[in-house]
């Protein structure tokens, strides 16, 4: 159990280089897979709350998640024959005349470390490849926005009403970036909306569970 700890703490430092050969060390011991990424996305989640609450920043959640994302390539072969692992498939987009992308980024990696496959459409997103995407991508159960700048707010607001309009259902959409609020999320039909990156993963998995 010991090497579990360990795991999880280098995992929470952003120890990249050595969470490959702990998550191994850890499989030769005798932890099952499934239990190896629970222990990572716990510590994702601690580096998410920390991130909330300013104890760490962006490029310490990017290291993290670098390590996290290690460890899972180790697990993907085991992990590949439970569906269980997955929560589903995650449509994630900066929306049409915004090209910011790290705080994107940084939710694309939370929330496939919270055990969604995620489908990265890029940044300045026209309303059109969205609805491509979740039309041709199986078994989505989230569409995730992001709109960094004041004047896309009318782009996210569009986006998620011609999602509406197009009449697929199964999956809930959530909306995030500097300028958007709760309310602003409500009043637009998203699902939810999430202020950071770790907010966003522990939402993520509460809309689809």
């Amino acid at each position: 159990m010991p090497k579990m700890e360990e795991l999880k703490a280098k995992v929470e430092a952003g120890k990249a280089k050595l969470v490959p050969g702990l998550v191994q060390e850890a499989l030769d011991a005798g932890n099952d897979a499934q239990s190896i990424l629970k222990a990572m996305i716990e510590s994702m989640g601690v580096v998410g709350d920390k991130f909330s609450s300013g104890e760490v920043f962006i490029p310490e959640m990017l290291m993290a998640a670098k390590g996290m994302a290690k460890g899972v390539e180790v697990l993907k072969p085991l992990l590949a024959g439970g569906s269980s692992t997955s929560l589903g498939t995650c449509i994630i987009g900066t929306v049409e005349g915004d090209l910011h992308d790290i705080g994107k980024n940084l939710v694309a990696m939370m929330i496939e470390s919270a055990g969604f496959e995620v489908v990265d459409l890029g940044v300045d997103v026209p309303i059109a490849k969205f609805i491509e995407a979740i039309k041709e991508t199986k078994n989505v159960t989230l569409v995730a926005l992001s709109g960094l700048l004041t004047t896309t707010m009318p782009a996210l607001k569009a986006t998620v009403e011609a999602i509406k309009a197009s009449g697929m259902t199964g999956f809930k959409i959530i909306v995030g970036g500097a300028p958007v609020t709760p309310e602003f999320a409500a009043s637009i039909g998203s699902d939810a909306y999430a202020p950071d990156a770790g907010g966003a993963a522990v939402k993520a998995k509460e809309l689809v569970s």
